[in-house]
């Protein structure tokens, strides 16, 4: 299975804040690093510029996955939403509720979700045996924190970037100010009505830098 992760960002790189939950419940989908940490108060910027080719996009995105993984947050915000039965009937609910979950964690030891492995330990090993097993897509959905890591230890295969255009100007950014350098092929790219842009990229190893010449 090749690794998929599928964030939402602003055009400033902000990942932090795209929805608000609520905060006794949790139950809101897609909804990952949703919190007020470091001051952060510029929440749900990404519904007003939902627009329907995005959220057909986003649901054939998740009956496209043959199994998902996730950090521990956002793995315990989809479990309490989509694991809980919110909406039935719903597409994304279908595809989370019966396909394999993998949730990386060195805390988590008894997942009430249906069909949860932890994975603990060799965290990189057994990822690593996820994408060689035969099938279409491991898809990462949030899981910022997760996604970092995987990067740094190159296991991603394929990133797809939902822009939406706004500057939030505040939060945590997808991509740290220092990390890992990936090079990336573009393979597809989309607009919607309300100005998303849909990008994916296929990842091609270490970029190519220009050398010194004489």
């Amino acid at each position: 299975m090749k690794l998929t992760t599928v964030t939402n960002v602003s055009v400033d790189g902000v990942t932090q804040g795209h929805r608000r939950i609520d905060a006794g419940t949790r139950r809101e989908a897609d909804a990952p690093d949703e919190d007020g940490s470091g001051g952060f108060e510029r929440f749900g910027w990404a519904p007003p510029l939902l627009d329907d080719e995005a959220s057909t996009f986003i649901s054939l995105a998740f009956q496209r996955a043959d199994a998902f993984l996730f950090g521990r947050r956002t793995y315990e915000i989809f479990a309490g939403s989509w694991g809980a039965g919110m909406d039935p009937g719903n597409p994304v609910g279908e595809a989370l509720n019966t396909r394999p979950k993998y949730v990386a964690s060195t805390t988590l030891t008894d997942p009430q979700w249906a069909d949860t492995t932890v994975l603990s330990g060799d965290v990189a090993g057994a990822i690593g045996e996820l994408r060689a097993e035969p099938g279409g897509e491991l898809q990462v959905w949030g899981s910022g924190t997760l996604i970092r890591w995987l990067l740094n230890h190159r296991l991603v295969d394929e990133i797809v970037l939902l822009t939406y255009p706004v500057i939030v100007g505040q939060g945590t950014r997808l991509f740290p100010a220092t990390g890992s350098d990936t090079g990336l092929e573009l393979v597809d790219l989309q607009s919607t009505p309300k100005g998303l842009t849909i990008q994916t990229y296929r990842t091609t190893g270490r970029p190519q830098y220009e050398t010194a010449t004489a």
